[in-house]
């Protein structure tokens, strides 16, 4: 589903990614961990259209996502972000409406979005918030409405950029348990994460960055051993 074949990325004149690799079938769940500065949001706005490579391709469902229009890549990928502040008093429902935006005619109209929206808030225990103003609610319950803006749009496949990194335990488990039954229906998921942990307990595989570069590829109980952690992330584990 996500094909990223060895991609190299220059930002500034300085190379964040160097013959990155890597693919997500569907129905699986890969996350990217490493050190700050690794390249990890970098490699998240490759694959969702927002950066083209300086080398290499990524495709998403077969076509390179270099290819496509803005709108025919947002209805292959969707984006959780770890910025959820936005700029504008919009309502919760306006925010998750977003994610119908790829799917709209050139009159703006769709039909049954309706239905699509009202499944996403309650998905995401976000429907008893969908008047309020996204600029009142807390870092948890922003996630929330942006996963469920993601679940709005009705991608095959989802990247997420530390999605839980401005959330208690309790939130981050919710978020990433509700990701984890995206996956389970079929979606191809990638996502950044800061929390070993987490990424131990939910991803299928694990992509291990340092400098820009691959570490290692493969299940959690492979990649997160100590010495790797200990070499890449220069803590004792």
């Amino acid at each position: 589903m996500i094909d990223v074949d060895g991609i190299d990325v220059s930002l500034g004149g300085v190379d964040v990614l160097e013959d990155v690799s890597l693919t997500v079938a569907a129905g699986e769940f890969v996350g990217l961990v490493g050190p700050n500065g690794a390249g990890k949001t970098t490699l998240i706005r490759a694959v969702n259209g927002a950066i083209d490579p300086d080398a290499g391709c990524v495709r998403v469902g077969g076509d390179r996502m270099a290819d496509l229009s803005s709108k025919a890549g947002s209805r292959r990928v969707a984006t959780v972000p770890q910025d959820t502040s936005t700029r504008f008093a919009f309502s919760v429902e306006d925010v998750v409406a977003m994610g119908r935006t790829p799917h709209r005619d050139r009159f703006g109209s769709e039909h049954d979005a309706r239905a699509v929206i009202d499944d996403a808030l309650e998905r995401t225990s976000t429907a008893s918030l969908r008047n309020r103003r996204i600029s009142t609610l807390s870092g948890g319950e922003r996630q929330r409405v942006f996963v469920a803006r993601a679940i709005a749009q009705e991608t095959p496949a989802l990247v997420l950029d530390e999605p839980t990194a401005s959330l208690d335990v309790n939130h981050a488990t919710r978020t990433l348990s509700l990701v984890r039954d995206l996956v389970d229906e079929g979606r191809a998921v990638l996502g950044a994460i800061h929390d070993l942990e987490a990424a131990a307990r939910f991803c299928d595989r694990i992509v291990m960055l340092s400098d820009g570069a691959v570490v290692s590829i493969g299940p959690p109980d492979a990649v997160l051993s100590s010495d790797a952690i200990e070499t890449t992330f220069d803590v004792e584990s």
